[in-house]
């Protein structure tokens, strides 16, 4: 009982410290989000209380965290245009945007069901099938993009949206332009505070600070976002003062009614709407894949190698975005920026993940003022670090040195992560991955040695003969000359597909005729 407590102890002085700092990360990310996605900021932050306190809950996961996911901002202002065109009919000049978002909301909820439908029939299983070089690429290439995006909120450029991580931005520029703005529109005071931030977690990692107990329980992030907002009341007034676009910008209520106001909520009469079901399941699969591809990652992530139950993720973010419509959130599904700053905090349990949830609502709801003064040079100088951690030069040497048949789908999956998207990554990272087993296999169904100076030819096949390997058994047969002796050797083979004894029974034929002696070992 004793080691129990005290174990519950270790969790909770770990776990409190990185549920602050994936708060302070997850705030602005759902502000960003939702503002990419064309729906009210609140709806942002919905999402990620929900995805902290609930799916935290809910989930298997230990060290996921879940919220409003950049890769769906596409899907989620795509869908609400799609909805609003198909009934602008007869609409005049009305602003058709309230009803439209309240019938999406439904859409959100419908998703939700799907996922938990997909949970019971064991659809989790989808994300065993990623080969490792794809899911390591898919970790470095939005630590590359997370990176490259912070690095003009690190000068004070805070033009772009957070949470947009689309290489070709709305605003006409993409993620390279926006840093030779930022090198040519520096904010001085911005820089400053995000120099500072950089200088007080790159401290924290030294053996000489983490050895002192008390910097075990401060996390540096913390420490960082706590400096800057010193520097930001600091510079009031002066040269260096903070604008409100260098700020978190949380909706603020003036009383009670106003912060009622911020919810909505799903409209059940669009239920016989064909558009709400087909976008909801669009939404289904896209934040199911997502989510599986980022717990697979996360457990990657995690020290001690935890295994995530993605069963049982599936039913708890189905649940989460249930929750998440019918309040006015957007949709959910578990996040790898999220998940990667907790376990670069020192979360220990899902305590961490609920423990930012409740933060988020707390803050929002009672002192949103308070989050007002967090520069986002600070946390950019946080998220650059992370980005830094999940794309080091090690993992690129680590993959070059695992052969071709590794490197491959890992670079393909980061350059498509870092020009398109997530999902496009992933994707085209399998299909090279599985182009390259097939490569392998085609060129290695058996071996062959050439004895008695040219006259015996061994075959030797291997373990599992199918199809793929059609080719070059054909093309092996073709060039063995007259008058040899062949013995084709499937002692050890287990299957053998029929179109390949097809070929070895069509080779008997041919070699009757050549004068070639051929022994068939079964």
């Amino acid at each position: 009982m004793t080691q129990s407590m005290s174990n519950k102890f270790n969790y909770l002085k770990s776990d409190i410290p990185a549920g602050i700092v994936v708060f302070l990360v997850a705030v602005p990310l759902c502000l960003g989000i939702a503002a990419v996605s064309g729906v009210p900021p609140f709806s942002g932050l919905i999402a990620g209380i929900v995805g902290g306190i609930i799916v935290g809950l809910l989930s298997g996961s230990k060290l996921g965290v879940s919220g409003p996911a950049a890769g769906l901002a596409v899907i989620v202002y795509d869908s609400i245009a799609e909805i609003k065109n198909s009934i602008s009919t007869g609409s005049g000049n009305q602003d058709l945007f309230p009803q439209a978002f309240k019938m999406f909301l439904l859409a959100v909820l419908l998703a939700g069901v799907f996922q938990i439908i997909l949970g019971f029939l064991k659809g989790g299983i989808i994300g065993y099938y990623f080969p490792s070089s794809v899911i390591k690429g898919m970790l470095t290439g939005i630590g590359l993009t997370i990176f490259l995006k912070e690095l003009p909120h690190i000068l004070g450029y805070d033009k772009d949206i957070e949470g947009d991580f689309e290489f070709f931005q709305i605003d006409g520029e993409n993620t390279f332009s926006e840093i030779l703005n930022a090198v040519g529109n520096p904010d001085l005071g911005a820089s400053i505070i995000a120099a500072v931030g950089l200088i007080i977690l790159i401290l924290w990692e030294q053996n000489f600070i983490r050895k002192h107990y008390i910097f075990n329980i401060i996390q540096g992030p913390l420490v960082a976002i706590l400096a800057g907002i010193a520097l930001v009341v600091g510079f009031e007034g002066g040269r260096f003062e903070m604008i409100s676009e260098h700020l978190v910008n949380v909706p603020v209520a003036n009383n009670s009614s106003e912060f009622i106001s911020f919810f909505n909520f799903p409209d059940f009469t669009a239920l016989n709407n064909v558009l709400i079901w087909k976008t909801a399941l669009v939404i289904a699969i896209v934040a199911s894949l997502e989510t599986l591809l980022c717990v697979e990652a996360t457990d990657k992530l995690d020290p001690e190698k935890n295994v995530t139950p993605t069963n049982r993720e599936l039913k708890a973010q189905g649940i989460g975005n249930i929750i998440s419509g019918l309040i006015g959130g957007i949709p959910i599904t578990q996040v790898i920026v999220r998940s990667s700053a907790n376990i670069q905090s020192g979360g220990k349990s899902k305590l961490s993940a609920i423990f930012h949830g409740f933060l988020i609502l707390g803050f929002v709801g009672f002192v949103p003022e308070l989050l007002n003064l967090i520069p986002r040079a600070s946390l950019a100088a946080i998220l650059l670090l992370v980005g830094y951690k999940l794309a080091k030069p090690a993992t690129f040497k680590q993959m070059w040195n695992a052969g071709m048949s590794q490197f491959l789908p890992f670079i393909i999956t980061i350059l498509l992560i870092l020009f398109k998207d997530l999902l496009w990554g992933v994707s085209i990272g399998l299909v090279v991955a599985v182009f390259e087993i097939l490569y392998i296999n085609y060129k290695k169904p058996y071996q062959i040695n050439i004895e008695d100076e040219g006259q015996v030819h061994h075959i030797l096949l291997t373990e599992n003969v199918t199809f793929l390997n059609k080719a070059s058994i054909m093309n092996t047969l073709d060039n063995i000359p007259d008058g040899t002796k062949v013995i084709v050797d499937a002692s050890r083979t287990t299957y053998i597909h029929p179109d390949v004894e097809e070929i070895i029974e069509d080779f008997k034929t041919h070699a009757s005729f050549s004068n070639i002696a051929l022994e068939v070992i079964k």
